[in-house]
């Protein structure tokens, strides 16, 4: 009788060996679960961004163009002060920092009013891309009646992220490298 229960011993111990991980990953699941995160833009539910308007030449331009890349918008009025000046300087910055990769990411304001962006300004940020979108943005960028934020949109088109007004931009770069490295798109 000894036997058996010393082989009943090793056959508990043995589905306790295997049933261990098992009960441990759904522990980890569904009660231990960390508040830590490694980005720091907010994610946002993901909206389809459709935009399309006219550029600051006049013609035809839509936001569908730049489907493939990596878009950096800004969502503001024309007669940019400081803080408008600040973010686009950080996408400007930002997109430079990413090296070889800056290729893959489009910058884009969208304009929210009838004003133009200064000369000297549009110069500063050679190839920014400019649209004044047929239909008000807010709807689709949450949080830009404010001017508050800048946003990302993947290659697939879906608007995805956002950073706030007084952004840290190193912590936007890490972002955006965690981003482009982990996409197989783009």
């Amino acid at each position: 009788m000894n036997r058996v229960r010393h082989n009943r011993v090793k056959l508990l111990l043995l589905i306790g060996l295997f049933a261990l991980p098992v009960a441990a990953s759904y522990l980890a699941y569904y009660v231990w679960q960390p508040t830590a995160r490694k980005n720091y833009g907010e994610l946002v539910k993901q909206v389809d961004v459709r935009l399309s308007g006219a550029g600051l030449g006049g013609g035809n331009f839509d936001a569908a163009s730049l489907k493939g890349k990596w878009v950096m918008v800004y969502v503001g009025g024309g007669e940019c002060a400081k803080p408008c000046r600040e973010l686009l300087y950080f996408m400007r910055q930002t997109r430079m920092a990413q090296g070889k990769e800056m290729a893959r990411i489009e910058r884009l304001w969208l304009l929210t009013d009838e004003a133009v962006p200064a000369p000297e300004l549009r110069a500063y940020h050679d190839g920014l891309h400019y649209l004044k979108p047929r239909l008000p943005p807010a709807r689709q960028f949450a949080g830009s009646e404010t001017g508050a934020y800048l946003y990302m949109i993947d290659p697939l088109g879906h608007l995805m992220m956002r950073w706030p007004q007084n952004p840290d931009p190193s912590r936007m770069i890490r972002d955006i490298r965690l981003l482009l490295k982990a996409s197989q798109i783009g």
